[in-house]
C-alpha cells in the first residue's frame, strides 16, 4: 500500500447528555429505573487523522481511558497507523504501571482506519464468517420504584425479550438487598419463560459473603442458568474463590470483566477460576486485545464472551468461533430507548431493545472500517471540551 498512513494527530472529545426515568440505586453506582427522574451521562469521541486523509474514529472508552491516551500520545504521532501489533505491545509496555485502559480506544481507532484504508469492514480482516450475532437481553440493575423492583417484573420482562425473539437474558440483580429476592429472581424468571431461553445474571460484584454467593448459585443449579457472572465484592478477580465456588454448584462462572490484559487472564484460567472468559474491547487492549483473549481461550477449549455492546464487538464476534451471545444493554421495561440512549450514530446502527431480528440477532456493520457513520452535527451540539494532540 503507497498511501501515508503515519500518524498526524489525535482529537478526544468529551460530551454530555440527559438520559431521562434513570437515577441510581443505594451508593450512585448503579443506573436504576426511577420514572421522572434524570440521568447525565458523559461520553468521548477519539479520532486518529493520518497524513493520507484517512481518519480512525472511535466512540467509546472513559476519563481513565483518555489520561492514559495522553501519556503515550507523543509516541503515536508520526507512526504508522497499520503497525498496530508493535504500537499495541509497545503501549502495553509503557502503560504497565496502570491499567491500560488507553490501549482500547487507540487500538479500535487504528482498526478502524485500516479497513478504511483497504475498503473492507473490520470482522472481514480479522476472518470474520458471519454477518448475524444473536443477542441477549441485559438488563439494567434492579431497582425500588416500580421498575424492576420484583422477582415478577424481572420475570415478565424476560418473557417480553423471549417473545420478541431474544433466546438469552441476563439479570442485574439489586445491589446491597436481601439475597432471598436475588435468589427468587433467578428461580421466577426460569419459570415464566420455561426451558429454551437462556438465562443469566451478572451480581457486578454486589454479594457480600461466600454464602451469599453460594445461595445464589445453587438457584441457578436449580433453575438451569447458562452462566453466573461475578457474583461477590473481591472485584472478581480471586482465581481461588472462584475455584471455590466452583468446586460447590454446577453452573459455570463467566469472570475477568475486572483482570486486566491477556497474561492475567490466562492465569485465572489455568488457576480454574472461571469456565467462560470475558474480554472487552475497551478495557482488554482494544480489538487486538480481545482477539488475543478469544484464542488463548480457544486453546483451552473454553468460550470467550465479549462483554457489552458496540459496533467494535459486532466485529470481533462476527470473527469469533468459541462465542454464544452479544450483550445488548442495558434495557428495561418502560423506557423509550430513543430517548435514553443518544443518538450517537448517523446511520441505523443502535443497540436498543428493538434493535434484534425476529430470531433474536443483530447484523454487523457492512461499510469499511468500524462501518458506522458518527452524528457530528449531534457530538458538536453536546460537546463540553476538545483535547487536541499533534
Amino acid at each position: 500500500m503507497s498511501r501515508d498512513l503515519r500518524i498526524t494527530r489525535l482529537t478526544v472529545r468529551e460530551y454530555e447528555w440527559k438520559m431521562p426515568d434513570l437515577g441510581v440505586d443505594y451508593n450512585g453506582f448503579n443506573t436504576v429505573f426511577e420514572r421522572g427522574s434524570t440521568a447525565r451521562q458523559t461520553g468521548h469521541v477519539l479520532t486518529v487523522e493520518t497524513a493520507a486523509g484517512i481518519t480512525g474514529e472511535y466512540a467509546g472508552g472513559t476519563s481513565v481511558s483518555y489520561a492514559q491516551l495522553g501519556m503515550v500520545a507523543g509516541y503515536l504521532i508520526g507512526k504508522d497507523a497499520l503497525a498496530r501489533e508493535l504500537i499495541w505491545n509497545d503501549l502495553k509496555r509503557a502503560l504497565r504501571k496502570h491499567d491500560r485502559f488507553g490501549m482500547g480506544p487507540i487500538d479500535i481507532a487504528l482498526w478502524d482506519i485500516a479497513g478504511k484504508a483497504y475498503g473492507a469492514p473490520v470482522y472481514e480482516l480479522l476472518g470474520g464468517f458471519r454477518t448475524r450475532l444473536p443477542a441477549y437481553a441485559s438488563t439494567y440493575h434492579g431497582d425500588e420504584n416500580g421498575g424492576l423492583s420484583s422477582p415478577e417484573a424481572f420475570a415478565d420482562f424476560a418473557v417480553q425479550c423471549r417473545d420478541m425473539g431474544y433466546p438469552a437474558f441476563k439479570i442485574h440483580g439489586w445491589g446491597h438487598g436481601p439475597i432471598e429476592r436475588e435468589a427468587a429472581a433467578v428461580l421466577a424468571t426460569r419459570q415464566a419463560v420455561g426451558p429454551e431461553m437462556d438465562l443469566m445474571i451478572d451480581p457486578a460484584c454486589e454479594y457480600d459473603t461466600f454464602a451469599d454467593a453460594l445461595k445464589v448459585g445453587r438457584a441457578c443449579d436449580e433453575a438451569g442458568y447458562f452462566w453466573y457472572e461475578d457474583p461477590y465484592k473481591d472485584g472478581g478477580v480471586s482465581s481461588f474463590a472462584h475455584r471455590k465456588l466452583r468446586q460447590l454448584i454446577r453452573t459455570p462462572l463467566l469472570l475477568g470483566e475486572h483482570v486486566r490484559g491477556l497474561e492475567p487472564h490466562v492465569d485465572q484460567i489455568v488457576a480454574d477460576g472461571t469456565d467462560y472468559v470475558r474480554a472487552d474491547a475497551d478495557y482488554d487492549g482494544g480489538i487486538t486485545g480481545v482477539m488475543k483473549l478469544a484464542h488463548a481461550a480457544e486453546g483451552f477449549g473454553l468460550d470467550c464472551e465479549i462483554h457489552a455492546p458496540g459496533p467494535a464487538h459486532r466485529h470481533c464476534m462476527a470473527a469469533v468461533r468459541n462465542t454464544n451471545y452479544y450483550e445488548l444493554g442495558l434495557v428495561a421495561p418502560g423506557l423509550d430507548p430513543k430517548r435514553v440512549h443518544c443518538p450517537l450514530y448517523a446511520d441505523d446502527f443502535a443497540d436498543d431493545l428493538d434493535s434484534v431480528d425476529g430470531d433474536g440477532c443483530v447484523p454487523v456493520p457492512q461499510g469499511p472500517g468500524l462501518g458506522v457513520t458518527l452524528n457530528w452535527d449531534w457530538i458538536r451540539a453536546h460537546e463540553t471540551s476538545a483535547v487536541v494532540y499533534d
